[in-house]
């Protein structure tokens, strides 16, 4: 039993949640914004070793989002995170041989295998690789962690979490999912359909009653923007977390990977053939569960930064005490997520970065454009003063 996490969870105050989206290696664009938020919360406690677990309570994530969750969970600093992604983002897009890109376009064992010793170094707290798998349950994991999956063999949405009182996380239970290794939960949900092969997690590995699910990436459920998910999850008796709710109480920091909708002004309705349709539905889907769940936030917590969603629901940012909505605040609410647009990118000065080099999810020959356009961003927009009251 993770003491310290149980500790944590039932201290009195407000609570605070990081709610990380989906996006392939453009979550270095979520990662860019956090270390440009870490750094200002260091200045602000005048602590230079400050990292975003001492800060949060939960960290929640999908698909990319889920890998930054756990590296946030783990204690690991941002700067460290960054190094993850720019030296390694070539080598989790490494290509799938000639034969298998019917199936897939990437292999899946330098990911595994680059998660699994990232994760085990920082949860483990040891120099080297040579250490067992730290697991769901690990004592290492000093803030709550939700990443949401996509449970391919029963079509429905994971959304796992290592909080002990949870009613799969009961030790007494053979299939107990705190047991289950955590670099592969955070590889499923990363497994984007058509990029990365599945996942086979077992359970109950070596009992006669053994059995195997199929998991793929957490954004192709509704849930690529998990932070309502964790709302909900913090709140809802079932899910024994059990924390109140209010705008003082509870607040929601929700970082995106950058807003990439696809506009096609000269599509004719001839066009979408079943190959249009199976490139350009995934990511339609996940655009529209990320902008549908970010309203939610926004009707239901008292959001105090945020660009406008469309030009009629606008930013319903609570500017002063006019009400927005007419049922009661829940939490508070920040969302930070820049446009990749040509319009949002010049807005940022970045003239020379071109909107389709920056949205793929797995654009690894761009990776410093998509830094800078995290970078840009953060410079513009995060500041420490959007979490007034809970720092």
């Amino acid at each position: 039993m993770n003491s310290a996490l149980i500790d944590r969870m039932r201290s009195p105050g407000p609570k605070k949640i990081l709610a990380c989206d989906g996006g392939g290696i453009r979550g270095l664009i979520s990662v860019e914004i956090l270390a440009r938020l870490e750094a200002e919360l260091r200045s602000a406690r005048n602590d230079p070793t400050l990292v975003l677990a001492d800060v949060f309570d939960f960290a929640c994530g999908t698909s990319t989002g889920a890998i930054i969750a756990a590296c946030v969970s783990a204690g690991m600093s941002m700067d460290a995170v960054r190094q993850f992604y720019v030296g390694s983002g070539k080598q989790m897009f490494d290509k799938a041989s000639i034969f298998k890109r019917l199936q897939y376009s990437y292999n899946d064992e330098p990911l595994a295998a680059t998660l699994r010793q990232a994760l085990d170094q920082a949860v483990q707290h040891v120099p080297t690789a040579a250490v067992p798998n730290a697991v769901l349950g690990s004592p290492g994991l000093r803030t709550l962690l939700m990443m949401v999956l996509r449970n391919h063999t029963t079509d429905s949405p994971w959304p796992v979490c290592n909080n002990p009182f949870a009613k799969y996380n009961q030790r007494a239970r053979k299939d107990c999912n705190l047991d289950l290794p955590l670099w592969q939960l955070v590889r499923a949900s990363t497994a984007a359909p058509t990029y990365f092969p599945p996942e086979v997690v077992t359970f109950r590995p070596g009992a006669p009653d053994e059995y195997r699910f199929i998991f793929v990436d957490g954004g192709v459920t509704t849930y690529n923007n998990p932070a309502f998910l964790a709302f909900q999850m913090a709140t809802a008796v079932p899910y024994a977390i059990n924390w109140a709710a209010g705008p003082d109480a509870l607040l929601i920091v929700s970082v995106g990977t950058g807003n990439a909708a696809e506009t096609w002004p000269n599509l004719a309705a001839r066009d979408m053939n079943l190959v249009h349709h199976a490139k350009n539905l995934p990511g339609a889907l996940m655009n529209a569960a990320s902008a549908g769940w970010d309203m939610a936030c926004r009707t239901l917590g008292a959001c105090r930064f945020g660009a406008p969603i469309d030009r009629e629901f606008g930013a319903m940012t609570m500017d002063d005490d006019t009400p927005n909505a007419t049922c009661a605040k829940q939490f508070s609410y920040v969302r930070y997520n820049p446009e990749l647009t040509r319009e949002g990118l010049d807005a940022l000065g970045l003239g020379g970065v071109k909107p389709e080099a920056v949205r793929m999810l797995d654009s690894i020959d761009n990776i410093p454009d998509i830094q800078r356009v995290g970078t840009q961003y953060a410079d513009r927009h995060v500041t420490v003063a959007h979490l007034a009251g809970f720092v």
